[in-house]
């Protein structure tokens, strides 16, 4: 990638349909009516009903209950770099079993089930989010293709570092920030959505509403904030892909403050 391409001012959007230009009609019908419109809409609407949740419902399916690091997480309940990360969060994955044994490797024991909230409270979410995390899991395969093509390898030269499609315990975040005017500043003067940190592989972000919070940092070291865009998702490339291909696919530090309820 060129310097003037790292020290980018604002994200570019690419449009995902001219990978398939020869099928253009038949690509931007299915992706964007079946997915964009149809299961995102759904997930952005159940993203808000999730938080609505009883608090002691929430606190049933707290992460310290799941030792595949699953589920509810309170406000502040994690850091980054010592600093409180100022968002309520729900964690969910593949439905895998946990096939972990004694004496295996821990890291193992991250797949496992998830803690799902009770369906009387909001009807149809399981199978809604099984759902989409399927479709992300084909698309995120696909998009690899796409990244392995443009460094002229073979479209499945990233597979290897994957484990077995039906084995693969993908992760959601479902987050929510809460405006800095609802916050205290912290000893050290700083308030934080969740701190600068970098990804571990491939990140598909969906921004659910309007409201400005996410930022990404370019090779010059400026924040450069990123707007929500209806229809688009905001694609990171983690620390594991950049890892592989030796540098090709940078990886960029992504930082969410604590969104202002009236920025412009």
């Amino acid at each position: 990638m060129e310097e003037n391409q790292l020290d980018f001012t604002s994200l570019p959007i690419l449009d995902y349909s001219l990978a398939h230009s020869l099928k253009k009609n038949e690509f931007l019908s299915q992706l964007r009516n079946a997915l964009f419109h149809e299961l995102v809409t759904k997930i952005k609407s159940y993203s808000i009903q999730l938080f609505d949740l009883p608090t002691s419902e929430k606190l049933r399916i707290e992460m310290c209950n799941s030792p595949h690091f699953l589920g509810y997480s309170k406000l502040a309940a994690e850091k980054t770099k010592g600093i409180d990360d100022n968002r309520e969060q729900f964690d969910f994955g593949a439905e895998v079993p946990c096939t972990w044994k004694e004496g295996e490797p821990i890291y193992r024991r991250l797949k496992g089930p998830n803690q799902w909230p009770d369906e009387k409270y909001i009807p149809g979410f399981k199978e809604t989010l099984l759902e989409y995390i399927k479709r992300m899991s084909d698309f995120s395969l696909e998009f690899m293709q796409l990244i392995a093509s443009s460094l002229s390898l073979p479209p499945d030269s990233l597979n290897k570092f994957l484990d077995p499609y039906d084995k693969q315990m993908n992760r959601l975040k479902i987050v929510k920030y809460p405006s800095l005017n609802t916050l205290t500043l912290g000893s050290d003067g700083i308030v934080q959505g969740v701190g600068p940190h970098k990804d571990p592989w491939l990140t598909f972000l969906l921004q659910v509403n309007d409201v400005w919070g996410l930022q990404v940092q370019n090779h010059k070291g400026d924040w450069i904030d990123v707007p929500p865009t209806e229809g688009t998702f905001v694609v990171n490339i983690g620390l594991g892909i950049e890892a592989v291909t030796r540098g090709a696919g940078k990886r960029h530090y992504p930082e969410l403050f604590a969104e202002l309820e009236n920025k412009n």
